[in-house]
């Protein structure tokens, strides 16, 4: 090699994209699928150089590039497959070049402008698995962009690669299409009662910094909208699901099955607030109520109560004695404990040890700002339970006391606090109190009886205390006001069928809960336990590999004391079906 050349190893992340079916459609029609190439060409390698790639090559059907980072890798591979299906859109359908797009992060050989090794190789193997139109991603790509984008994957196994000693795990990335998709799959008929969606506020100040912002402005009018009985209030998690989608009011109130939509903005311009929000019947397109607030930011509490009794107003609910003084009582005035609880939950949501970590930070903050405020008591409380059930904390007996004290403090300071007492539910079942622990979820959905969290909760608690037929009838109504629920509602329902002996009916519930979320170790352990029930011995030991590669330390032991069963034989079973399957004690 001449002394001028020089060969580099570099961590890169690889962009392989090629067209499905090239060679078909070159027999076809040469000339046309020559000429559309070359234009898809360009709009990939535009793509690519607005984020920061650089085209590595480009023969044929096939482009390769290189990007410093893996999220900006995925988030081309997201808009150049969003790009050619606008060109794509246009043409009949056996003229269209549908690109499969594979991204992994690994070692390569830098010669020259050209790039070679495993990474390479890698990246063009999972391109082929992807589906036309689709993108693909390796384990390590995945690992990189889980927490920073905003799209859902979906695990499709491990794959050989040509020459590589272990098979590579693959990821679907499950994007969203411009041709709106339902999001719930079976039509949901009307409630009996006035039913609302409060879509998130749109954030009009584009500063991604401010998101926390308008999304808790949402999420505390669903709040305040849940604790009114004769209101049907569909839950965060679903409302949320529809942010950023481009899908009419009508069909968004027909897949959650309710009445009444409301959606809005916000703008924060120094210590001012900008507030527009309609409130529009579904069924007929009628705007029942709209209106625009301009008011100093230290006003939004009022503003928050004002808007929500508007909305009651407009629905011709009639509230109770009881539920007026709950919509009053046990917040802040204080703009900046608000601020700091606003942001606590925003790191609170994405559910991972650094973040857990962050959220109860900011909890802190909010309590030292106003030390009379119940809900960050709460919600810190929370955060030491989850440093408890997932292994993070050094001190587990430490975490359950802290836990245990903010709870106490903040029913102190709000007896009507429904996280407080679902919390206190969990306190209880630890202490393997199982009567106090259930008493303590019936009084949070009394307090809250549109809380899909709250009814998912308690049906934990009632699953651990052998009433799993009633836990079952509570996570019907938890996923009725969810209907797109958060994983854990599906891992809590399979676990009830699996104590049932129903293991095909878990399974069905456990995979369910890995869409999009393909990381849940409670999944993987009732897999685990219901294909050894049922002698499906491979598929036991394959649920268990899986446990292990999320919580290489994973202990029958540990875990047991984090399901305090009522009734130690059931714990017992499924305890010695791990055992069996492979898990070490």
């Amino acid at each position: 090699m001449p002394p001028e050349q020089r060969v580099t190893r570099k961590l890169r992340a690889i962009l392989s994209a090629d067209v499905k079916g090239y060679s078909i459609l070159m027999a076809d029609d040469e000339v046309f699928t020559i000429k559309t190439i070359k234009e898809y060409r360009d709009i990939i390698s535009r793509c690519i150089e607005q984020h920061n790639g650089r085209v590595v090559d480009s023969p044929g059907d096939n482009v390769l590039s290189e990007f410093a980072s893996a999220v900006d890798a995925v988030q081309c591979a997201v808009e150049i497959q969003k790009q050619l299906k606008i060109e794509n859109d246009r043409l009949v359908e056996d003229k269209r070049l549908e690109f499969r797009i594979g991204v992994n992060i690994g070692d390569v050989v830098q010669d020259e402008d050209r790039i070679y090794g495993d990474g390479v190789n890698i990246a063009a193997r999972i391109e082929g698995l992807a589906d036309p139109a689709g993108i693909c991603v390796s384990r390590g790509a995945y690992d990189q962009i889980k927490k920073k984008l905003v799209f859902g994957f979906e695990y499709i196994g491990e794959h050989p690669v040509k020459n590589i000693s272990e098979p590579v795990r693959v990821y679907k990335v499950l994007m969203d299409s411009d041709s709106p998709k339902p999001l719930v799959a079976e039509p949901l008929e009307l409630p009996d009662k006035p039913s609302i969606a409060v879509l998130p506020f749109d954030n009009m100040n584009k500063d991604p910094d401010q998101e926390y912002f308008s999304d808790g402005l949402t999420e505390q009018i669903i709040n305040g909208l849940c604790k009114v009985n004769n209101l049907f209030v569909i839950a965060r998690n679903s409302s949320f699901a529809y942010k950023g989608q481009s899908i009419s009011v009508k069909q968004i109130a027909r897949e959650l099955g309710v009445k009444y939509i409301l959606e809005g903005s916000v703008q924060k311009a120094g210590d001012r607030v900008r507030i527009t929000a309609q409130l529009i019947n579904a069924t007929t397109g009628y705007h029942m109520w709209s209106e625009r607030y301009d008011r100093d930011l230290s006003d939004i509490f009022a503003l928050q109560d004002e808007i929500t009794m508007k909305l009651i107003s407009a629905m011709m609910v009639n509230l109770t004695a009881g539920e007026q003084a709950r919509l009053w009582e046990g917040g802040t005035t204080n703009i900046q404990a608000y601020d700091r609880l606003m942001r606590g939950h925003n790191c609170f949501i994405r559910n991972n040890e650094k973040d857990n970590k962050q959220a109860q930070q900011f909890y802190k903050e909010a309590i030292k700002i106003d030390k009379d405020w119940s809900f960050p008591y709460a919600m810190i409380g929370f955060t030491h339970l989850f440093n408890l059930l997932y292994r993070w904390s050094k001190s587990p007996i430490k975490s359950f006391e802290e836990a245990e004290k903010n709870v106490e403090k903040a029913l102190i300071l709000n007896a009507s606090l429904d996280i407080a007492h679902s919390l206190l539910g969990w306190i209880y079942l630890f202490k393997r109190q199982h009567d106090m622990a259930i008493k303590e979820g019936e009084r949070a959905i009394e307090l809250n009886p549109n809380g899909a969290e709250a009814h998912g909760q308690l049906a934990f608690i009632l699953c651990l205390s052998d009433e799993t037929e009633l836990a079952i009838k509570l996570l019907k109504r938890a996923l009725r006001l969810d209907p797109i629920p958060p994983p854990h509602f599906y891992i809590i329902l399979a676990m009830a069928y699996r104590n049932k002996g129903r293991y095909e009916k878990a399974i069905e519930l456990s995979e369910k809960g890995l869409v999009g979320n393909p990381d849940q170790l409670a999944v993987y352990l009732t897999l685990a336990a219901s294909y050894w029930f049922l002698n499906q011995t491979e598929k036991a030991h394959k649920a268990v590999e899986e446990v292990l590669r999320i919580d290489p330390n994973f202990s029958l032991e540990y875990h047991a004391k984090t399901m305090p069963y009522k009734n130690q034989e059931t714990g017992d079973k499924f305890a010695d079906a791990l055992r069996k399957a492979g898990l070490p004690d």
